[in-house]
């Protein structure tokens, strides 16, 4: 964040480990497939229990085939064993696979990708695991000093490729805390505003995930200092994240992650529960 300058091309997930041919060519494979199946992406997103946006995704090559999804959509269009056929391939390029991030974003990526916890607390936008893809290059494209338009298909790539955390089994659990406003804001106008409230009521309903509203007309706070995340490593003690102005800090000092954890216990204790507040979403999009 914070960086002006122009980067290199968008990368595909693991461009820098020689194996997103693979990636690109079952994307491809997919998309004829399915085309030939007669089934629209949000269909075949419907049928395969995700989102229309992975399946646009991984169809561009953005984001990686998970091994399970290529087994309960083989059968979905007519693949005859094909798309299984790549599992092998598919879970050997993901060993060889590295996090892609910027230089100050590498160090909380790779602690994310492999944590055993996380929660978030949000107050401005809605959490990058959260954005659908059109919400990410909205915030991207909006942001100033404006970005180049490579720099941002590079941010949106890497922003979706770290959603795979909500695929890999054993999942980890995930809870997070919004303020109303987040879900008020339409980043990207009405359609892509719709989309990411959709896009939350599917990730909410998950079992490993907690999502909670903060109301507006709350009258007590105990985090008005701004967003942070706490992370849990596997095997290791939690730790928190803040960024400030394109500034991040990576908050080891056990301490000190306290405070950030006794802080979002409050809040937690305070919001709508999960339950109330897929309510609120659901009231927002008009289904209730």
């Amino acid at each position: 964040m914070g960086n002006t300058g122009r980067e290199e091309r968008p990368e595909r997930p693991v461009e820098a480990d020689g194996t997103a041919h693979l990636f690109r060519a079952l994307g491809k494979q997919l998309k004829v497939l399915r085309e030939r199946a007669g089934l629209s992406q949000k269909e075949l997103g419907t049928a395969a229990h995700c989102g229309e946006d992975l399946i646009s995704a991984i169809e561009r090559g953005v984001r990686t085939p998970q091994p399970d999804f290529l087994e309960r959509v083989d059968g979905l269009v007519g693949a005859g064993g094909v798309l299984k056929a790549a599992v092998d391939d598919v879970r050997e390029a993901q060993s060889k696979a590295r996090t892609r991030h910027p230089d100050w974003f590498r160090n909380f990526a790779r602690v994310e990708a492999d944590a055993s916890a996380l929660h978030e607390y949000s107050n401005q936008t809605v959490p990058g695991l959260l954005q659908t893809e059109d919400y990410a290059r909205a915030l991207f494209s909006q942001r100033q000093p404006l970005l180049d338009e490579e720099t941002i298909e590079k941010r949106v790539s890497d922003r979706l490729a770290r959603q795979q955390i909500f695929e890999r089994w054993p999942t980890p659990t995930v809870s997070y805390v919004l303020e109303e406003v987040v879900l008020q804001r339409p980043i990207g106008g009405k359609d892509v505003h719709e989309r990411q409230l959709r896009r939350l009521l599917h990730v909410g309903r998950l079992r490993t995930v907690k999502l909670q509203v903060m109301p507006t007309s709350r009258e007590e706070h105990p985090c008005m200092g701004g967003a942070f995340i706490l992370l849990t490593p596997r095997g290791r003690p939690q730790v928190a994240y803040t960024e400030s102005y394109g500034h991040p800090r990576l908050i080891t000092d056990p301490q000190e992650v306290g405070v950030f954890g006794e802080r979002y216990g409050s809040m937690r204790a305070q919001a709508l529960t999960p339950q109330e507040s897929l309510a609120l979403i659901e009231k927002m999009l008009g289904e209730r």
